[in-house]
């Protein structure tokens, strides 16, 4: 080629001669000349390169059945790829046709090297973001943590990209720069501290499936609450149920405390846990009078006539003396609410009856005694259940008073403070 071209300025020169110009001046014209040429030619091949790759690549695109080259059309991986190619042939050249001039063809072998480097990498960089969509969109992997893995990857290439380009511009040996960089970890480690408890997060996310895309996670220290979104290596995106968005340090999914409630979107019930205070003045004993009223409800009238019947054969057999109600067994107020609680959550079509369901009676306290109703909404929706969890407390509320039982309440302050 330098000799092709060494010709034409041959033919040229005594023409630059008569009009006067030295030696020196066409030696430089020549350098344009070549430079020109040169440039020339790289833009015919990337014209060829880019309908080639662009224009065929998406038409073939559009006719094949995989969604994976669709998202390399879309990234632009074929487009830098046209870009690379005049860039390689140019590269190739320039030893060739800069063979007389050594200093220029040093200047243009490095600036040119390093540009393919960086769009080498950037290339690279397309594919994997390509990999990543692809990946997405498939229900395998829509809820696993891509971005992350995508993201160390390309620093680890970022960084032998580096190296590779600070190699080509000082004459350095890739070898004695990565020792180099060895010595210099501490700083590395201190500049790249999140990206790199990130990474370790990330792995660390992702071996013990701690999160995944989708999953309702609650994190009181960041005031997150709602759905994940995206997790990368150095954050976690959850977006809360008043739409605001929260961003969690990755790192911090490994080193504080969180609650993920993908294990009750899976299971077969929400949980429901909540207590009622029952004044502790208002329990009593129930006598034969109170007992037949209550027989008039329906849910636990037949456990009435068995309970009452039990308890009689038990205190006649013994001789207890019932004209004080503290002798012997008897039935509370109490006890038969919650009995008739727990009747209640059985026959209510809102709850999963193959899941636990209790009404229970916790510790005193000093505000009364906790009636608790554990159990399992079969409707997991947020909307659903709290309409279920409130129907039951309405009417479990409603339902006091016709037990004589009194719930606890902070007494009002009347009259103004003085």
């Amino acid at each position: 080629m330098h000799k092709f071209l060494d010709k034409i300025f041959n033919f040229l020169y005594p023409v630059f001669r008569d009009w006067g110009m030295s030696r020196n001046f066409a030696s430089y014209f020549s350098l344009i000349f070549n430079i020109a040429i040169l440039i020339a030619l790289a833009y015919i091949i990337y014209y060829a390169a880019k309908f080639l790759l662009v224009t065929l690549t998406a038409v073939f695109a559009q006719r094949t059945k995989t969604k994976f080259d669709d998202y390399l059309i879309q990234n632009k991986t074929t487009r830098y790829t046209a870009y690379l190619i005049p860039f390689f042939f140019i590269y190739k050249a320039v030893p060739v046709i800069l063979d007389k001039y050594e200093y220029w063809e040093l200047i243009f072998g490095k600036i040119v090297g390093v540009y393919i480097v960086l769009l080498g990498l950037w290339i690279v960089r397309t594919i994997f973001n390509s990999l990543r969509d692809y990946l997405k969109q498939k229900p395998e992997y829509s809820d696993k943590p891509i971005d992350s893995f995508v993201q160390v990857i390309m620093i680890i290439l970022w960084i032998f990209g580096v190296a590779i380009i600070i190699s080509k511009l000082f004459g350095i040996k890739q070898g004695e720069l990565l020792t180099i960089l060895g010595t210099l970890s501490a700083i590395i480690i201190l500049i790249f501290r999140d990206t790199i408890l990130g990474f370790v997060s990330s792995v660390q996310v992702a071996i013990n499936d701690m999160v995944r895309i989708g999953d309702w996670i609650t994190m009181d220290k960041f005031g997150a609450d709602g759905d994940v979104i995206e997790i990368n290596l150095t954050t976690v995106k959850v977006r809360n149920f008043d739409n605001t968005i929260t961003t969690i340090p990755t790192y911090a999914l490994s080193s504080d405390s969180f609650q993920n409630w993908r294990g009750m979107q899976k299971s077969d019930g929400r949980r429901i846990k909540r207590h009622i205070l029952i004044k502790s003045s208002s329990i009593r004993f129930l006598n034969n009078e109170d007992l037949n009223l209550m027989k008039k409800v329906q849910l636990i009238s037949s456990y009435i006539e068995s309970r009452q019947a039990e308890i009689e054969k038990y205190n006649d057999l013994r001789g207890i003396d019932k004209s004080l109600a503290l002798n012997g067994r008897n039935m509370t107020n109490l006890g038969l609410f919650r009995k008739y609680i727990m009747q209640y959550l059985l026959t209510h079509p809102g709850l999963n009856k193959d899941m636990h369901i209790m009404c229970r009676q916790l510790q005193s306290t000093e505000h009364g005694v906790p009636l608790e109703i554990y159990a399992f909404s079969s409707d997991k929706r947020w909307a659903n259940y709290e309409y279920i969890m409130a129907d039951i407390f309405d009417h479990v509320m409603a339902s006091v008073i016709y037990f004589d039982l009194d719930i606890f309440e902070l007494p009002s302050q009347i009259g103004r403070l003085d």
